[in-house]
């Protein structure tokens, strides 16, 4: 079960992913909400809306119809908001229906997810107190929406709707733990960090004059950090310093294209897809993930494992899971501009060392992230949702 974002991510890639993958296993059927529809001419006014995200008819209906024809064992719900509507977990509860729950992100202790509000970790959200990001509009940048979100998600705590969760699936050992910090009872969640299927059997090593940077474009990935990194290199190595290609969509993208009139080593090259994207990622020096807020894991570093690549990246949540510092790549203090443009320098200094970080990187990907793995790890999630509702496989 699934509700798409207005904007196609990570986690929409892994769904399909996990889909695919689930559908050699079990008999698998998809429950798919768009927030699209809540958008043009033709979507509800805003009242009817801010209703629906509580409980929306349509969707419920649709869900009736299609649990009534399939008749599932559990449900895996990864974001249900806003189409799908809280009452999904309610409805779970009236059916008596497991819920496995993917914790991509913080919610249900954050309103926009990313327990992130006024360029800053909003921890309060952890004791279900969302005054922070109340207060700075935190979701989709108004204090009214957000305040309704952060009720609705109140409601939903104590009415107890998550009682339905049997098991929850954390991406991180990270994540776990402040679930866990939360409220979520230990015996119940589980870290299974997503697997991967290497693209390349075996990468040739290309090292061109370019660091990469893949991702929203948002504050909390740390773009400014990035911009500032870049600054710092141009002021120490003048023409000399490397080249750094930004690519990405988001609401910082004239900031972006402004950095690119300052500082002529910095290159934007928008949303990028397919074989452009394969030739970034194969020819860059390293991939810089410089997450401001705790990332859940960031298949970013996936990504440049497969293509043998260093990364570097904060030393913020999943990504001091991924990355072996020194090893692997370098982990920088999350917001250190600095200390990312001193990782820079080493790597620039030692092309040996490029390489092998790169190729250490692949093997940490082969040994962790294994398609079987995963699979068995998933199978014991499934089992222990049964047990826990009543039922066995």
């Amino acid at each position: 079960m699934f509700n798409r974002y207005l904007d196609k991510g990570g986690e929409e890639s892994w769904v399909e992913t996990m889909s695919d993958i689930l559908g050699r296993e079990y008999e698998i059927s998809e429950c798919v909400f768009d927030s699209h529809d809540w958008t043009g001419p033709s979507a509800p006014p805003s009242w009817q809306q801010a209703l629906r995200m509580f409980y929306n008819p349509a969707s419920i209906r649709h869900l009736r119809t299609a649990t009534e024809s399939r008749r599932p064992q559990a449900w895996i719900v990864h974001n249900v908001f806003p189409v799908g509507s809280a009452a999904v977990y309610r409805e779970a509860l009236r059916l008596r229906i497991p819920v496995i729950q993917y914790v991509h992100n913080f919610r249900p202790f954050s309103v926009n997810g990313y327990l992130w509000a006024d360029n800053s970790v909003a921890i309060e959200g952890l004791k279900r107190r969302y005054w922070q990001e109340i207060s700075h509009g935190a979701w989709q940048g108004s204090r009214a929406k957000t305040a309704w979100f952060a009720a609705i998600l109140t409601a939903m705590h104590r009415l107890r709707w998550f009682r339905g969760v049997k098991a929850w699936v954390a991406i991180s050992d990270f994540m776990r733990a402040r679930f866990i910090e939360a409220g979520v009872p230990a015996e119940n969640i589980f870290t299974l960090r997503h697997c991967w299927q290497p693209e390349n059997e075996s990468p040739s090593f290309s090292d061109q004059d370019y660091y990469l940077f893949l991702g929203r474009l948002i504050p909390a990935k740390g773009v400014q950090v990035l911009l500032d990194a870049w600054h710092a290199l141009r002021m120490e190595k003048g023409d000399k310093a490397p080249r750094l290609i930004i690519c990405g969509e988001g609401p910082l993208e004239e900031q972006i294209r402004h950095a690119t009139q300052e500082n002529p080593l910095i290159e934007f090259r928008g949303l990028v897809t397919g074989i452009e994207k394969t030739k970034l990622l194969s020819q860059c020096r390293a991939m810089i993930a410089p997450s401001l807020w705790w990332e859940p894991l960031g298949l970013v570093t996936y990504e440049a494992y497969d293509y043998a690549k260093p990364m570097l990246a904060a030393r913020s949540g999943g990504l001091t899971e991924t990355v072996v510092d020194s090893v692997t790549g370098y982990l920088h203090e999350p917001g250190n501009a600095t200390e990312l443009a001193s990782h820079v320098l080493r790597l620039e200094a030692n092309i040996a060392l490029r390489r092998a970080m790169g190729e250490a990187g692949r093997q940490w990907l082969l040994d962790n992230a294994g398609l079987q793995k995963w699979v068995e790890g998933f199978r014991r999630i499934v089992n222990h949702a049964l047990q826990v509702n009543g039922r066995h496989v």
